[in-house]
């Protein structure tokens, strides 16, 4: 069977500026992933053996590199003092325990999850969480940045009272 979805390149998700808290690194960590949801998207072809073969061959490098991102976010709190630290972690660690749960369900045999499914919860996670959550230290990193010459901001130890 020929699948259509190699040749199918469309975006569940767009980025949007909207999206963007000013650092760098953590605006490409957030289009990274944004990357990500849409190239399994691009996977979904209707035929659930292919789709478990591809769930299973990116689910650990998606896992591995949202950790990742993570750590980023978290790192740039902690340097920062960020008051919220210890709920944003909460919020991380109960997404990645969530995604190891779907990944259990997605490959039980008798599971009703599909490559589709999981990719709407991913979805509805990431932008959920950048759009409400992450905007408290987005708003918290704009405060304290200095902005360079190129508009860019920084945080350095001088922003960090």
């Amino acid at each position: 069977m020929t699948n259509n979805f190699s040749t199918r390149k469309t975006n569940l998700v767009n980025w949007s500026p909207t999206f963007a808290c000013g650092i760098q690194l953590v605006d490409e960590q957030h289009k990274s992933l944004i990357d990500m949801i849409n190239d399994m998207y691009n996977h979904v072809s209707g035929n659930p053996m292919e789709e478990r073969e591809y769930f299973n061959s990116v689910i650990q490098k998606a896992v591995n590199y949202i950790k990742i991102h993570f750590a980023t976010e978290e790192k740039l709190m902690i340097a920062t003092k960020f008051s919220g630290y210890a709920e944003h972690r909460r919020e991380h660690e109960l997404f990645i325990l969530k995604v190891i749960e779907k990944n259990h369900e997605f490959n039980a045999a008798t599971s009703r999850l599909t490559l589709s499914d999981f990719i709407h919860f991913l979805k509805d996670w990431v932008l959920s969480h950048v759009a409400v959550v992450d905007k408290v230290y987005f708003n918290y990193f704009r405060a304290i940045a200095t902005r360079k010459a190129d508009g860019k901001l920084s945080i350095t130890s001088a922003d960090v009272r």
